[in-house]
């Protein structure tokens, strides 16, 4: 397969006035999302839209995807748009009230550990590290590559 360029210039006509004014006729709002306060810039049509689907309500697209996740997410019996979308609001509201952390960096800081914990409380079978030893039968397993040593104890001279 094989592509062609051609490099004669072509003129292009500049749109007709009536054309440029369509454009211009757009009409587009600020909307506030009724679960999280993030404002957007929608058209009236998909604002109408979005209200439409949602009761009446107003929301951001990251809010609709939580919405969705929370109707997938219920297992025990299928509930519908408009609950999944008060769980989601209440949920917004508690985190909202709850405001700022006092100090960002412990939260930080406690987030990580937790982080941490859970991943070294998660099986070896699911952790990603091929570098690591494995048990298989009742005998650790080195991995076929493993460091000789280390390259800084050279660099220090």
């Amino acid at each position: 397969m094989s592509a062609t360029i051609i490099s004669d210039p072509k003129m292009v006509p500049a749109p007709a006035p009536a054309e440029v004014q369509l454009v211009a006729q757009i009409e587009v709002e600020f909307v506030k999302c009724d679960c999280c306060g993030l404002s957007e810039e929608c058209t009236p049509t998909y604002i109408e839209r979005v209200r439409q689907r949602y009761h009446g309500k107003w929301i951001c697209g990251l809010c609709a995807e939580a919405v969705k996740d929370e109707i997938v997410r219920t297992h025990e019996r299928l509930i519908t748009t408009e609950e999944a979308m008060t769980r989601h609001m209440n949920f917004c509201k508690k985190f909202h009230s709850s405001g700022p952390p006092p100090d960002p960096t412990v939260c930080l800081i406690s987030a990580m550990r937790q982080i941490l914990r859970k991943s070294l409380d998660s099986p070896r079978g699911v952790r990603s590290t091929p570098s690591s030893p494995s048990r298989k039968g009742g005998e650790i397993r080195t991995p076929g590559l493993s460091r000789s040593g280390s390259c800084f104890s050279s660099l220090t001279g």
